[in-house]
């Protein structure tokens, strides 16, 4: 087997991931630049490089506070079923396994090996290029993250598109940027606006729920109780958004914007240091498109994408983290905030 490939992909750290894909960000579909984007963030290389590496994983995950399904080499084929290029997935599979085998030292950088990948597929499928270069990215970190063997091990299955999804890439930019209607008198509504809320996550449960407007995300997950969420994600006691704190002392209600940032209201600066305190790379913008559902605010509809797991690793794997006063919480983000306090001590 050439490992050369593979090998060439290991030189790279996260941050040169990242700044390969801020560069590609103009090749990408807008169906699916955002969604490329929150993908990296839902699965860091270097969080999976320290688990990877750790004398005893166990420990290391409880000392991260780790909850949910966070191990990418259980979801090969279904990590990045949000994204729209995840029908082509089986195809993708297939070009990476063969540019694996075929590789040789020539020189070449990550941006060219996703674009060369992709038109590969595109030839073959007929799909747009720009279609392609996000899955194909993903499918390349998957690589990267799981290795060779549990890759080309994987069935390369597709989940059916449903609802939204099952649309052209057109329209489903269309409609998640489309507000709701508010009525033939609706711009003299102020507090009684009404947003929907689209989702999905990564148990292949897609829906709405609706918003106040000013409303936080998370209070309008809450009132949707039409099922057990537990059934599917244990941490989901309160709506298919997991909530423990409802302060932005837990990181369990993290979220990733698929369209729609621009209607949320701007991050605090209380959001902006625990995001890096929970390790979770949301970045400067104002409104960004990661973001803790309890803090942020809806001005507007929606699409968002929850991930499977939460954790607080940030000083740990990045060390960018100050020292931060938490303002006062309910006894249970109490407990919370000294569990991560003794953490981030500890580190």
């Amino acid at each position: 087997m050439n490992n050369n490939f593979t090998e060439f992909l290991n030189n790279f750290s996260e941050d040169d991931w990242l700044k390969t894909l801020e560069n590609l960000l103009s090749d990408i579909h807008a169906v699916d630049r955002n969604a490329t984007q929150i993908w990296f963030r839902f699965y860091p290389l270097e969080l999976a490089r320290v688990l990877q590496t750790a004398e005893n994983k166990p420990e290391l995950v409880q000392k991260f506070i780790m909850q949910g399904d966070y191990e990418l080499k259980d979801k090969i084929d279904s990590s990045h079923k949000f994204l729209y290029g995840h029908r082509f997935w089986n195809e993708v599979k297939t070009a990476i396994e063969t540019r694996n085998e075929n590789f040789s030292s020539e020189k070449t950088d990550l941006a060219n090996e996703i674009k060369q990948i992709s038109q590969t597929v595109s030839e073959k499928t007929k799909a747009e290029k720009s279609l392609l270069i996000g899955i194909v990215a993903v499918g390349l970190m998957t690589l990267t993250q799981v290795g060779f063997e549990a890759f080309k091990n994987a069935k390369g299955e597709t989940k059916k598109p449903q609802g939204l999804m099952n649309n052209s890439p057109e329209k489903i930019v269309k409609q998640r940027a489309k507000d709701d209607s508010q009525g033939i008198f609706g711009f003299l509504k102020t507090v009684d606006k009404k947003w929907t809320v689209h989702y999905e996550d990564s148990h292949n449960r897609v829906g709405d729920f609706k918003l106040m407007n000013d409303e936080e995300i998370a209070s309008g997950a809450q009132r949707d109780q039409s099922r057990d969420w537990r059934v599917a994600d244990e941490r989901c006691g309160e709506g298919v958004i997991p909530v423990e704190c409802r302060s932005a002392a837990c990181g369990t209600c993290w979220i990733g914007i698929l369209e729609g940032a621009e209607k949320l209201s701007d991050v605090s600066p209380r959001e902006r240091r625990q995001m890096k305190v929970f390790g979770y790379r949301q970045g400067d913008d104002a409104k960004p498109i990661l973001r803790l559902a309890c803090q942020a605010r809806a001005y507007g509809a929606v699409s968002i994408v929850i991930p499977p797991w939460n954790g607080v690793f940030g000083k740990k794997i990045y060390g960018n983290v100050e020292d931060v006063e938490l303002e006062p919480a309910t006894t249970s983000a109490k407990k919370l905030r000294e569990t991560i306090a003794t953490a981030t001590e500890n580190d």
